[in-house]
């Protein structure tokens, strides 16, 4: 009997470790930064953003450097990466001057969706179809552009920022854009490699 609880305890353990709670945590950071970005509490999503995207981090290198990677982690994990990233774009499309169009977050959405399901169907035919540098770039681009949007809401009309400011957070949303679009074709070709094989 003690050896049953002791186990069940352990799996508990397992799946509720320091790296599912951190995403877990980066899931409830992205419901507040939705919040805060409705509410044109800019400079607080800010930092909420970077708190969340701080915490993505963070629990990839625990759950490596400590053996604790589980497998609702390798779900949860890009989940709520394609839930924060998603919903930013989607709630900054509402905000003038964000720099970011409703193009461009269906192409965002579009990406992860297609990607997703293409990620799905490799590996339950027993494909290794993990995260590559392209994709790992484009998250940072995403993040730095969905950064920049917010602290450019914040202080553009207080501050009087130079045409320069305006200029950079269209060249960081862009390139985020076509990094994105980059990387879906080369998911792609790369699903198209597998399948043929």
């Amino acid at each position: 009997m003690a050896t049953t609880s002791n186990t069940k305890r352990d799996a508990r353990s397992a799946v509720f470790n320091l790296p599912n709670q951190l995403t877990v945590l980066r899931l409830l950071l992205a419901v507040v930064l939705f919040g805060l970005i409705a509410w044109k509490m800019y400079l607080v999503g800010f930092v909420v953003f970077v708190v969340a995207a701080s915490t993505d981090w963070l629990d990839g290198y625990f759950a490596r450097k400590y053996g604790m990677v589980t497998l609702l982690g390798r779900i949860l994990d890009p989940f709520v990466d394609k839930i924060i990233i998603c919903g930013s774009f989607i709630f900054l499309v509402a905000e003038q001057d964000s720099g970011i169009r409703a193009w461009m977050a269906v192409v965002v959405v579009g990406r992860e969706l297609l990607i997703t399901a293409l990620r799905g169907y490799l590996e339950q035919q027993g494909a290794d179809f993990s995260a590559t540098m392209s994709g790992k770039l484009k998250m940072v681009a995403q993040c730095f552009a969905v950064g920049f949007s917010l602290f450019y809401l914040n202080y553009h009309r207080s501050m009087e920022l130079s045409a320069g400011w305006g200029h950079a957070l269209d060249a960081t949303v862009w390139g985020a854009v076509l990094l994105t679009i980059y990387s879906g074709l080369a998911y792609i070709q790369r699903a198209i490699m597998l399948l043929r094989q």
